[in-house]
């Protein structure tokens, strides 16, 4: 993108890392790219080997906890070109234009946690961007003390974020906004260049897939943290991680990040905000479609959330054609889970080791004396047609329900070890996240419920 537009941005040489070393090592992406892990290809994601072109860092702008950042840009970053249909960005690679005073370093733990939280969403089949690799260094890095620099290579097929289209229409450089969502048309959904309206065709897409990737958080338990547009990619894909976190207890009003004071982006938080930042996408396109064309295509966030998360709920418990009707009855499961302190992901896991038609199950012990969840039990025993249910319903569950999700205390551990020089539980970790639906024996240990003192970790946007 940013070669074929070249007041996109700018060309940036990546600063160097002292001594890399790799870290982790996604082998299914590296094999999607053709690419080995060598000593040459850790030198060019290192900087200590010049590209055979210029690095690229974008511009773009955005709104920050509700107010609007004039210009922003990658900070840390560099574009390091195409392979194939993919394009590779280092996170980390030292300061550009666009750093704002900052140093453009990326840190060993925040790294990591981009490594293995873009692999594991991916594995469990929510829209991310990827991860090839992340890469140590003895590079010092000073936050609140000194730590070491390092850098996540990230995989998209775009990097494209609302914050682009915010920037160029309030710097009112019209003729650059309608050629970037023209190219967006052109390179990234070809299928709606020969709509009769390709720029209405394309924001109601872009709607529809970031509907359906917010309700898949909701479904997982999956909170991002810091929710702005320029951390909004137009493909809906999961992007620019900071203090994310899945829930370990069902909390509606759960907030990840210590720096959200106000609790705007809390997890019951994230299906409106991710409206509000649609809107503020839509804003950007009134120089090219009317009020109402922008109006019907926002119109499209909630029913596509609905039907996504429906389909991903029913299919966690177990439901037939799930219909709005239902979801009453999952509400009411959550809010049963929120009061009774258990753990979101083990519990509808345990729908696969029993027979819902039955009493005695696992799913029922954790409600144990609680007559309001009898109350619930019947009604989803009544939901799913009473009698028996089918013989394969164990596995239907557990692929719709994982076991092994990147629970934060998973990821601080991986840190620890790796700050150490021992790297070895990172890709262990890694290893199981990429089979979450289906463990194996060596994996149990990241099955296990959330340890009591992993409640005291705290997550800020430097996280």
């Amino acid at each position: 993108m940013g070669a074929r537009l070249p007041w996109l941005g700018s060309e940036v040489a990546a600063q160097p890392l002292a001594n890399p070393r790799w870290l982790g090592w996604s082998d299914d992406l590296a094999e999607t790219l053709s690419l080995n892990r060598s000593l040459d290809l850790l030198a060019l994601f290192a900087g200590q080997q010049s590209l055979p072109w210029p690095g690229f860092a974008q511009v773009y702008s955005g709104h920050q906890f509700g107010g609007y950042t004039p210009r922003l840009g990658d900070g840390r970053g560099l574009h390091l070109g195409q392979r194939g249909e993919y394009e590779l960005f280092a996170k980390g690679s030292g300061p550009t234009p666009y750093s704002r005073g900052g140093d453009g370093r990326a840190v060993l733990r925040s790294a990591v946690r981009e490594f293995l939280i873009s692999e594991a969403l991916h594995h469990l089949g929510v829209a991310t961007t990827r991860a090839l690799a992340v890469i140590g260094s003895d590079t010092p890095v000073w936050r609140e003390e000194q730590e070491t620099g390092a850098i996540t290579v990230r995989v998209s097929c775009s990097h494209l974020r609302f914050g682009h289209f915010e920037y160029f229409f309030y710097t009112r450089q019209q003729d650059q906004l309608e050629a970037l969502i023209r190219d967006s048309i052109d390179t990234l959904f070809p299928q709606l260049a020969a709509e009769p309206e390709p720029i209405l065709a394309w924001l109601v897409d872009v709607v529809q897939r970031t509907a359906e990737t917010v309700a898949d958080w909701q479904a997982f338990g999956f909170c991002h943290g810091v929710l702005n547009t320029d951390n909004m990619s137009i493909l809906g894909e999961t992007f620019d991680f900071g203090p994310f976190a899945f829930l370990n207890q069902f909390d509606s009003g759960h907030i990840c990040n210590h720096s959200d004071h106000t609790g705007r982006y809390a997890f019951d938080q994230q299906p409106g905000i991710g409206l509000w930042n649609l809107n503020k996408l839509a804003l950007t396109l009134t120089p090219f479609l009317s009020e109402t064309q922008l109006r019907d295509a926002l119109a499209e966030y909630e029913p596509a959330l609905v039907a996504r998360y429906l389909a991903r709920m029913g299919a966690r418990l177990g439901l037939e054609d799930p219909t709005e009707e239902d979801l009453a009855l999952i509400t009411e499961l959550l809010n049963l889970m929120g009061r009774s302190g258990v753990d979101y992901h083990l519990t509808l896991r345990q729908l696969g080791q029993c027979d819902p038609s039955g009493q005695d199950t696992p799913l029922h012990r954790q409600f144990q004396g609680q007559s309001d969840f009898d109350a619930w039990w019947l009604r989803y025993q009544q939901r799913l047609g009473g009698g028996t249910v089918a013989s394969d319903w164990g596995q239907q569950r557990n692929r719709a329900n994982p076991a092994i999700l990147l629970r934060t205390h998973l990821a601080q551990q991986a840190i620890a070890a790796a700050e150490q020089g021992n790297n070895r539980p990172l890709m262990r970790l890694h290893r199981a996240l990429t089979r979450p639906y289906d463990p194996r024996p060596q994996d149990h240990p990241f099955i296990e419920e959330a340890p009591s003192w992993s409640r005291s970790l705290t997550l800020s946007c430097s996280s």
